[in-house]
Protein backbone atom coordinates (compact mmCIF):
# COMPACT_ATOMS: atom_id res chain seq x y z
CA UNK A 1 0.00 0.00 0.00
CA UNK A 2 2.61 2.84 0.67
CA UNK A 3 4.12 1.40 -2.37
CA UNK A 4 1.18 2.95 -4.28
CA UNK A 5 1.43 6.15 -2.63
CA UNK A 6 4.84 6.72 -3.40
CA UNK A 7 3.81 6.00 -6.57
CA UNK A 8 1.02 8.61 -6.62
CA UNK A 9 3.87 11.39 -5.48
CA UNK A 10 5.42 10.36 -8.28
CA UNK A 11 3.17 10.43 -10.86
CA UNK A 12 1.68 13.89 -9.75
CA UNK A 13 5.33 15.02 -10.25
CA UNK A 14 5.69 14.27 -13.66
CA UNK A 15 2.15 15.34 -14.40
CA UNK A 16 2.96 18.79 -13.07
CA UNK A 17 6.35 19.22 -14.27
CA UNK A 18 5.37 17.69 -18.29
CA UNK A 19 2.33 20.17 -18.44
CA UNK A 20 3.91 23.12 -16.94
CA UNK A 21 6.54 22.59 -19.77
CA UNK A 22 3.58 21.42 -22.35
CA UNK A 23 1.44 24.52 -21.14
CA UNK A 24 4.20 26.98 -20.60
CA UNK A 25 4.01 27.47 -25.08
CA UNK A 26 0.31 28.04 -24.87
CA UNK A 27 -0.61 24.58 -25.58
CA UNK A 28 -3.05 21.84 -24.43
CA UNK A 29 -0.60 18.96 -25.73
CA UNK A 30 -3.23 17.05 -27.75
CA UNK A 31 -3.80 13.62 -26.10
CA UNK A 32 -2.19 14.40 -22.92
CA UNK A 33 -5.27 17.08 -22.13
CA UNK A 34 -3.92 19.53 -19.79
CA UNK A 35 -5.84 21.65 -17.75
CA UNK A 36 -5.22 25.00 -15.90
CA UNK A 37 -6.60 24.47 -12.41
CA UNK A 38 -7.33 27.18 -10.33
CA UNK A 39 -7.77 26.47 -6.19
CA UNK A 40 -7.77 29.92 -4.35
CA UNK A 41 -4.43 30.79 -3.59
CA UNK A 42 -2.74 28.78 -6.25
CA UNK A 43 -2.71 28.14 -10.12
CA UNK A 44 -1.21 25.08 -12.05
CA UNK A 45 -1.46 22.94 -14.82
CA UNK A 46 -2.36 19.37 -14.77
CA UNK A 47 -3.11 16.24 -16.67
CA UNK A 48 -4.81 13.69 -15.60
CA UNK A 49 -3.54 10.69 -18.03
CA UNK A 50 -0.07 11.71 -17.48
CA UNK A 51 -0.48 11.52 -13.86
CA UNK A 52 -2.31 7.91 -14.24
CA UNK A 53 0.65 6.47 -16.61
CA UNK A 54 3.12 8.24 -14.48
CA UNK A 55 1.84 6.29 -11.69
CA UNK A 56 1.34 2.96 -13.18
CA UNK A 57 4.85 3.20 -14.18
CA UNK A 58 6.50 4.27 -11.28
CA UNK A 59 3.99 1.87 -8.84
CA UNK A 60 5.26 -0.92 -11.50
CA UNK A 61 9.05 -0.18 -10.89
CA UNK A 62 8.66 0.45 -7.50
CA UNK A 63 7.03 -3.11 -7.63
CA UNK A 64 9.84 -4.70 -9.00
CA UNK A 65 12.55 -3.04 -6.41
CA UNK A 66 11.19 -4.56 -3.96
Amino acid sequence: MTTLIKAMLLGGVLSWVVSTFVAASGSTGGLLQIQHVVIPGANFDGSLPVFALGTALAWAILALMA
